[in-house]
């Protein structure tokens, strides 16, 4: 425990950086300006109060430095995704050419945009099965549980 020695003119001792008596919690045992229960009380909520507002602004500057971070990572995911389908256009072109070297130059075009399509709709109707069991968008399972747990509260109340 800290406490405060009066200098010769009265002021705190050197160290103390000018904090006056009051600004110490380490007070000398019987001294008359104790702080009661009440005034530790008073202390300690304001205490608490200033870290919980502490601890607020750091998770706020943490999502804020995290929320930069992901926004620059999507929008490189997306021009990796962007440059992903212009090499996919290229490679799509030269199967059309490698294609044309055996048959004509249209039948190659329709043969690629046909297996195109095909594997369009095969995407489609695994998007639309998953879709179906996305519906409806309830947490189902959340909700029965939170009316089991309802239910058992009633029957332990009637008890």
């Amino acid at each position: 425990m800290s406490t405060v020695r009066p200098t010769h003119d009265g002021g705190p001792a050197a160290g103390t950086m000018g904090a006056s008596r009051q600004d110490f919690v380490g007070r000398v045992p019987g001294e008359r300006g104790e702080m009661g229960t009440g005034e530790l009380v008073r202390q300690a909520t304001q205490q608490v109060s200033e870290l919980m507002r502490a601890e607020l602004r750091l998770a706020v500057a943490e999502l804020k430095d995290k929320g930069r971070h992901a926004g620059t990572g999507f929008g490189l995911f997306g021009g990796g995704g962007l440059v992903a389908l212009y090499g996919v256009g290229v490679l799509l072109a030269a199967a059309v050419a490698a294609l044309a070297l055996v048959l004509p130059m249209w039948a190659s075009a329709l043969i690629i945009g046909g297996v195109l399509m095909l594997v369009a709709g095969v995407l489609a109707l695994l998007g639309r099965s998953q879709t179906s069991q996305a519906t409806p968008a309830k947490p189902e399972m959340a909700m029965d549980e939170a009316r089991q747990a309802v239910h058992e509260l009633r029957e332990r109340a009637h008890r």
